[in-house]
């Protein structure tokens, strides 16, 4: 569909409100893969009723949306479930390497300027490509 570019658009904003949202409400920056770490190592003890709460959120929301839209969005991801359970250990194992997430350096560096954050943002957004190109034109998985 042509308008299918709003929802992107619409998903950006919210999650540029958010992170502004958690830096000013909690003095601390959103970074998914920290939130969710400092919950599994328990170094979070003492946030983790607002870890849980975001957490159920970035879960829960796009559930909610897809039940009140009729359906979910066509996101182009292959059918192989071994490809995506692969791809999600490694973004997990690059989250760590990096200290980081998309929206810990991505969204919330770039943002403010973070050279740390912007460094980060540009390395992993090259592994990303050319792991695309790699898995897509070279061995045709996905």
């Amino acid at each position: 569909m042509q308008a299918d570019w709003i929802w992107g658009l619409g998903g950006g904003l919210l999650i540029g409100l958010g992170g502004a949202v958690y830096l000013l409400g909690n003095g601390r920056i959103m970074g998914a893969s920290g939130i969710l770490g400092g919950l599994l190592d328990g170094s979070g003890r003492n946030t983790a009723a607002e870890r849980i709460a975001f957490i159920a959120g970035v879960i829960g929301m796009p559930l909610l949306i897809g039940l009140l839209t009729g359906g979910t969005p066509d996101t182009h991801v292959t059918s192989n479930a071994a490809v995506l359970v692969l791809a999600g250990l490694l973004v997990g194992v690059g989250t760590r390497v990096a200290n980081g997430c998309t929206s810990g350096h991505g969204v919330c560096g770039i943002s403010r300027l973070s050279l740390r954050g912007i460094a980060a943002t540009a390395v992993f957004m090259l592994a990303g490509i050319l792991t695309l190109a790699v898995l897509r034109q070279l061995l045709g998985v996905i």
